[in-house]
């Protein structure tokens, strides 16, 4: 595996950073539950509330204070909001269809090529293209409010694998 050397964030993408976590966070998650048989209801369920309770937020606040820093022709931005779309589309359909695996394992693929994007490529060049002025207004305009979205649901699917691997300990 291929080591990347931690990259210095502006405070303004600090909480887009975090936020990512969060987001690689929920990808582990479907992974897990994937792997140890979980219904694709279930995790499908979790995928839909995480989105819906923070993912989309996080998208809209990426859109509204950091893609629009670039030209509309900027191709990193045009690869960030097809990346957006592709996602939003994806969940679409998963909550049409709640039952597909495949949808599922798309669904985190997706979602964890686009964070690796944004962390070593976009913000970079973001951070190369806007003016330290405009960085400060929006690290000014962010509350650092990064939360784990699942403090609230019950169904903690992905800890069945966690269980079982403590218990052959």
């Amino acid at each position: 595996m291929k080591k990347h050397a931690p990259i210095k964030r502006h405070q303004a993408l600090v909480s887009f950073s975090k936020d990512h976590h969060f987001g690689l966070l929920l990808v582990w998650k479907i992974r897990q539950g994937l792997q140890n048989a979980v219904t694709a209801e279930r995790i499908s369920n979790y995928l839909l509330y995480s989105f819906n309770e923070q993912l989309a937020l996080h998208f809209k606040e990426e859109e509204e204070s950091l893609f629009c820093q670039l030209s509309s022709e900027d191709i990193l931005r045009k690869t960030a909001e097809e990346d957006h779309k592709a996602i939003y589309n994806l969940v679409a359909a998963i909550s049409v269809s709640k039952d597909d695996p495949g949808q599922l394992d798309q669904f985190a693929t997706k979602l964890e090529k686009h964070i690796r994007f944004e962390e070593r490529e976009l913000f970079i060049h973001l951070q190369n293209k806007m003016a330290t002025v405009e960085l400060e207004k929006i690290a000014d305009r962010l509350s650092n409010s990064s939360t784990a979205a699942d403090n609230d649901w019950e169904d903690k699917f992905w800890e069945i694998g966690l269980s079982k691997t403590k218990q052959r300990e």
